[in-house]
């Protein structure tokens, strides 16, 4: 358990380079930047692996530029009451475009033909007849009319679903998880899959944007592959460890699978028969980078300032609009009458309620009270500790 005042001047640590756009959120004396600070209020990562790092009771929360957040101890960072902050959406653009362009030039053979073009360096004069009569080998199919089934359809499953029906391809949906907001982004115009296997066995073309659990990890497999239609292009854009590699090598050999794109590259997808392994380029762009770290950053500002959460993978999200006065917030266990212990210790120190809001999220909630007494100071002395004490609470704040 721990408890956490904030102090007047926060310090931000980053592990990776993080744009300059982002940083400039904190651009202000309320902040420093300090990248070898060991006693940091808030940590800002992309793709540093953070799974051995022993965390300090300053730290109160870890903001990722992207949207995976494996690189992260979340469960530890749960249990030490530290919010992990990720960016949903803000590289969505930028992934969209690497998977219609590889959609498209994957099935025009364009990586293997430009390679194979790259070969006849020192032919001089006898390029051109080469390349006529080569091309042959590389002839490719049009993408227009074709069915593409995309699975999950989050910020970027959506966004490819809607552009893929510009390019007038016929599009199948499928994620039981769908959210309100990405529902009224998406086209009526998406067939919706009842199940997994109708996507698998009517698509062309199949591009998978869900993050990897226990029950999505190795979801394409002989299985799976017995159900897809022959020479069916599956592309993947956001976890090696969709594929079971073993079964997807041999799908490829039979042709069962035409092509396997694929932005994590390694041993066995070198050596796989039609594979086309990208150097995990899906967010790598200059906008991207930009957005993703500029998402952090006011993500970070707006939970140190005013105890808000949006985007948290492990805490509720949660706020309140901040009226400048002293602000209780509590992270503790989902246990019946947690805020009434929480109350009744605000309101033994005499003080009145004057808004709250408590969300919870599995085995632990979040509580934000403020507190209506005109208080001196940074601190309320004594209710910090008193509230820490209460068993079940992860950690206290008062802003």
């Amino acid at each position: 358990m721990s408890t956490l005042t904030l102090e007047k001047v926060k310090t931000i640590k980053t592990l990776n380079s993080i744009a300059e756009s982002g940083l400039n959120v904190f651009n202000n004396d309320h902040y420093t930047i300090d990248n070898d600070s060991e006693n940091p209020d808030a940590i800002i990562v992309r793709s540093f692996n953070m799974h051995s790092i022993e965390f300090n009771n300053q730290l109160k929360a870890i903001a990722r530029a992207g949207a995976g957040v494996n690189n992260i101890p979340v469960d530890k960072c749960t249990e030490q009451g530290i919010v992990v902050f990720n960016t949903p959406g803000a590289n969505a653009n930028a992934v969209k475009e690497i998977v219609l362009t590889s959609l498209m030039a994957s099935s025009r053979n364009l990586f293997a033909g430009v390679s194979w073009v790259k070969t006849l360096a020192g032919e001089g004069e006898q390029i051109s007849k080469l390349v006529e009569a080569g091309k042959k080998q590389f002839v490719g199919k049009e993408i227009k009319g074709k069915t593409l089934g995309v699975i999950g359809l989050g910020a970027i499953g959506a966004l490819v679903a809607n552009d893929a029906l510009d390019l007038d391809m016929d599009v199948i949906g499928f994620d039981p998880f769908i959210s309100v907001d990405t529902a009224w982004n998406l086209s009526r115009n998406v067939q919706r899959a009842m199940t997994i296997e109708q996507l698998f066995a009517n698509s062309d073309y199949i591009t998978v944007h869900v993050p990897l659990t226990e029950d999505t990890r190795g979801m394409f497999n002989e299985a799976t592959f017995s159900i897809m239609k022959h020479d069916v292009h599956i592309l993947n854009f956001s976890r090696g460890e969709l594929v079971n590699e073993k079964d997807m090598a041999a799908a490829l050999e039979s042709g069962r699978v035409g092509k396997y794109i694929t932005d994590f590259p390694n041993e066995n997808v070198l050596k796989m028969k039609n594979a086309v392994p990208i150097p995990h380029l899906g967010a790598s762009t200059n906008e991207s980078e930009e957005n993703c770290a500029i998402m952090a950053a006011r993500q970070l500002k707006e939970f140190l300032e005013k105890g808000n959460i949006k985007n948290s993978v492990n805490f509720p999200n949660a706020s309140l609009p901040y009226t400048g006065k002293r602000r209780l917030t509590v992270f503790h266990q989902n246990v019946p009458n947690m805020v009434g212990k929480i109350t009744s210790a605000v309101s033994n120190y005499h003080l009145n309620i004057a808004d709250m809001v408590n969300r919870s999220r599995g085995d632990y909630a979040y509580t934000i009270i403020d507190i209506d007494n005109k208080v001196n100071g940074d601190i309320i002395p004594g209710l910090e500790e008193k509230i820490s004490q209460t068993e079940g609470v992860v950690s206290v704040r008062i802003i």
